[in-house]
């Protein structure tokens, strides 16, 4: 028996975002080993099959003192357990897991899932953080991108040109659980955004729109909002500021669901106007998955869900105007013609983003490299 561990930021990433790839690898006969911050979600992960190990990750922090605990925690980690490969997710993990792991033996597999500003800000944290990616991922023995833009962007930047990669279609969407489900035919034509509530989401531009659009078509139109809330982000979204939308009576603010299929089967459309550097946003792949159209930005990782016409519109980046053009197409178009767009957006993931594609691809990295000797 094979021992790996898959690690991220959260529990909460890992159980949402990677419980299928979890099971396949246990039924493989592996024993499988969760690293991340204990939360509510982490005897979840352990009854899946896994053993849990608590880590401290200050996610969005940028304190060197933390970020050096955080190392030596996957350094020892790595050197009291038997583990063959680590999988890491989100940045942090991706950086002083791969690290810890090439000092003490272990193998490691990173997913690239979007850069976010990294390699657009200029402020020193910033600065700071590519230099250790462009150095910890020249450690790392494979790396999965999530779209060919950040494949590109490593190439130019001379990250990890040693490293062998493939491209991921995004984390995929499983099948099986999102399933086609039609909007009712009420008069009523319903949005939903589903992220992190952080202005790069592109949340203010949703909400300009939405109020746009609610003076135009009053009751006939609802925007709807699911996702954290004030998360430890400098883009995030103050209660008080969703306060103060919902008393403007312009979205409808949701909370957090770990069941987003029943929100989204509620509605006739999927929105992201994000301008955030993404991977491939989990929620417009499931969104896609259950028959609803997706409006979404021309932007890294949120373009290729959408052929613009076929399974929705794409609209330009940090653009209320744009963005509430391409909502009113959805809104004026008969009913049919919505569920039409939602017909091809399933069949657009069914064909590109199945969840199993990811997992077997998994896999494959996994054989490959437990039948190479250790470095």
């Amino acid at each position: 028996m094979k021992s790996i561990a898959i690690s991220a930021n959260t529990s909460w990433y890992l159980y949402n975002f990677r419980k299928n790839t979890i099971l396949e690898i246990i039924a493989a006969g592996n024993k499988v080993y969760a690293i991340a911050p204990n939360d509510e979600y982490s005897i979840k992960l352990e009854k899946l099959g896994c053993e849990f190990i608590n880590i401290n990750i200050d996610s969005g922090g940028t304190n060197p003192i933390n970020d050096l605990g955080t190392f030596y925690n996957f350094y020892k980690i790595y050197k009291n357990y038997k583990i063959d490969i680590v999988l890491n997710f989100t940045p942090k993990n991706n950086i002083y897991s791969t690290l810890a792991a090439r000092l003490t033996g272990v193998k490691s597999i990173n997913n690239i899932a979007g850069l976010g500003t990294l390699f657009i800000s200029e402020s020193l944290a910033s600065k700071i953080a590519r230099v250790l990616y462009k150095y910890s991922q020249s450690k790392a023995d494979f790396i999965f991108f999530q779209n060919e833009d950040d494949r590109a962007l490593f190439k130019s930047h001379q990250i990890a040109l040693n490293v062998k990669s493939d491209r991921l279609p995004g984390s995929g969407a499983d099948l099986s659980r999102f399933i086609v489900s039609p909007a009712p035919d009420d008069g009523v034509t319903r949005f939903l955004l589903i992220a992190r509530m952080l202005f790069d989401k592109g949340i203010g531009q949703y909400v300009e729109a939405a109020r746009t659009l609610k003076k135009q078509y009053g009751d006939a139109v609802e925007f709807r909002l699911l996702g954290f809330l004030d998360v430890d982000n400098p883009s995030a979204v103050s209660k008080g500021k969703m306060d103060k939308w919902m008393q403007e009576g312009v979205i409808n603010y949701l909370g957090t669901s770990d069941n987003v299929e029943a929100e989204i089967a509620q509605v006739d459309c999927m929105v992201l106007p994000s301008y955030y550097r993404e991977g491939v946003p989990k929620s417009l792949l499931e969104a896609g998955a259950m028959g609803k159209p997706i409006v979404t930005t021309d932007n890294v990782g949120c373009r290729e869900t959408v052929d613009d016409g076929f399974n929705g519109f794409i609209c330009e980046p940090r653009s209320a105007e744009s963005l509430t053009n391409a909502l009113s197409k959805i809104i004026i178009m008969p009913h049919s013609e919505r569920l039409q767009l939602g017909v091809n957006s399933r069949i657009k993931i069914e064909s590109e983003f199945d969840e199993k594609i990811v997992i077997n691809k998994y896999l494959a990295a996994v054989t490959e490299l437990l039948e190479q000797p250790k470095s």
